[in-house]
């Protein structure tokens, strides 16, 4: 019978001491090589073939990165693991970005390693065997992503591009954004048969947000009258969204982060050890860097969930993107309301466009809702805005013009009835106002 081949290990690390100790560790499971320095392992990838290769970040010479380069030269590359000390972690966080499967931080916790370099071998054999098939853009509904804007679409881009990736994203940007539809369609994109399983932290308080993310087993804690399945569980082989993550309690920081780095959890109460294979994805309006200077947020969990990190813009930076919103919301709430409104006025839409909308998209909405509600036109118009809008446009007239709204408005009706020789269908048409609202503004500006 054929003796089974053991899977090939290449060690580098320029301390003599911790390449023994990890030869020593790891010699009954795998074939050892070891390199004292980068460039000898660079030579020996250049000659030989390797399934892990487990690599120092700094080194004299040739670094960890530079080891990194020369596996990804290979056909097929071999999984590389990078070990860096705890300041250097947004280094060891880069590596991952580049190609990297992971880090693990020194002094080496060798159980630890030994739970990444399992995870390792589990995703080189599934995508070796069945690698997951990400879903071309054409076959995934995407309509409700509104990207008009430069910056938008480069966005959609970059979603396209890091959809299949098993790597944590970090989704950044103020209030009402859209971050989770981001999220969504990441899960979407990325060909997952499993769920997507939102999870808003800031709404839970840490106990029931543990229980809410682990699970719990009957008897845990008062109230606990049967076992439920947490979140991770059911988003296994899917996609696991943590909206608002920095508002989550240190303790459930620390469980975090174990689940990340071993991809593993007990239930509370529980004592099995239970897998999952749930990709994260989590959201913030807050500056992650900043509290982990103030010492609110872990920074070994920031580098893990920073991975990939994608900024939306606010609403402000993207007013091309109004006009498609607008249109969309309208449509939406038309048929929610059965109302037969369809357009909106370019009137409207230029005191929208020069507003700065503070809650960004949910604001949008929110005011096109109660535009539909309140009109009685077959158009949404200026009267229609939330005065706090209107007043925006008010300020911004006065300081431009001495004449006041109600005379602006006036003087254009008068102009645009004298060049269309007193058509009101035309002149309606060309003020980007209904008929009716015309003939309403006549009446009132007592031009007729």
């Amino acid at each position: 019978m054929t003796k089974k081949q053991k899977t090939s290990l290449l060690i580098v690390d320029d301390e003599r001491n911790t390449r023994d100790a990890l030869r020593r560790y790891f010699s009954k499971e795998f074939e050892i090589t070891t390199a004292e320095d980068g460039l000898v392992a660079i030579n020996l990838l250049k000659n030989n073939n390797y399934d892990l290769v487990l690599t120092d970040l700094k080194m004299p010479g040739a670094g960890g990165m530079s080891v990194l380069d020369a596996t990804l030269g290979k056909t097929p590359p071999p999984t590389c693991i990078v070990l860096t000390a705890y300041g250097s972690i947004g280094t060891a966080v880069s590596a991952v970005k580049a190609g990297a499967f992971d880090f693990v931080t020194k002094p080496v916790d060798l159980d630890k390693l030994q739970e990444v370099i399992n995870r390792a071998l589990e995703s080189r054999k599934l995508t070796t065997e069945t690698p997951p098939a990400p879903k071309e853009a054409s076959e995934v509904d995407l309509s409700n992503i509104v990207a008009e804007s430069k910056i938008m679409q480069d966005i959609i881009q970059v979603v396209k591009q890091v959809s299949s990736s098993r790597s944590t994203v970090l989704l950044s940007g103020e209030s009402g954004t859209g971050k989770e539809v981001i999220a969504q369609a990441l899960h979407l994109l990325s060909g997952r048969k499993g769920k997507f399983v939102p999870v808003h932290c800031a709404a839970l308080s840490a106990n029931l947000l543990e229980s809410e993310l682990f699970g719990h087993e009957k008897g845990s804690f008062t109230g606990a009258t049967d076992t439920k399945h947490g979140r991770f569980e059911l988003a296994d082989g899917g996609t696991l969204f943590l909206d608002e993550i920095g508002e989550i309690d240190p303790q459930i920081q620390v469980k975090l982060l174990r689940v990340l780095e071993s991809r593993s959890f007990e239930r509370v109460g529980g004592v099995e050890t239970i897998n999952t294979k749930a990709r994260i994805i989590s959201a913030t309006n807050r500056n992650l860097m900043e509290m982990v200077k103030e010492g609110s947020f872990r920074e070994d969990l920031f580098y893990r969930l920073d991975v990939i990190n994608i900024n939306l813009p606010p609403l402000r930076d993207r007013s091309e993107d109004i006009p498609a919103l607008v249109e969309k919301f309208i449509a939406e709430f038309a048929e929610e309301n059965n109302k037969k409104i369809k357009s909106i006025s370019d009137a409207a839409i230029a005191v929208i466009q020069k507003y700065p909308w503070p809650g960004n998209i949910r604001e949008l909405r929110n005011c096109i809702e109660r535009m539909l509600v309140i009109c009685n036109d077959d158009m949404l118009d200026v009267n229609n805005l939330p005065e706090n809008i209107r007043a925006n446009k008010l300020t911004e007239t006065k300081a431009e013009n001495p004449l006041d709204l109600d005379q602006n408005e006036a003087i254009l009706i008068t102009k645009a009835l004298e060049e269309c020789q007193g058509n009101r269908t035309l002149a309606a048409e060309k003020l980007g106002i209904s008929r009716r609202t015309l003939h309403r503004r006549l009446n009132e500006y007592k031009l007729i």
